[in-house]
């Protein structure tokens, strides 16, 4: 059962590493990864938002909610001083 413990607990971890660059790694079903590097850009009450640069010079910028964390829909590994931190 999920309690609004956890989602805090969660929301805390995340938002020591703003302005980290982090490897997402979001299932999308059916077999299907989508696995990216960016930055945590902020988080907000209910969600947090990445920036992905791609090799055009383009920047996108996509949210996920905390809730996708703690289902496990989202991972999160934050790379700080090329060591692999786990969030969870």
């Amino acid at each position: 059962m999920i309690e609004k413990g956890d989602l805090f607990q969660i929301k805390r971890d995340i938002e020591t590493c703003i302005g980290e660059k982090i490897q997402l790694k979001s299932n999308k079903g059916r077999k299907k990864a989508f696995i990216r590097e960016g930055v945590l850009e902020n988080t907000y009450p209910s969600i947090f938002v990445v920036k992905f640069e791609n090799e055009y010079d383009t920047t996108r910028r996509v949210s996920y909610s905390y809730t996708d964390i703690l289902t496990k829909a989202v991972e999160i590994v934050v790379c700080k001083d090329n060591k692999k931190i786990q969030v969870s």
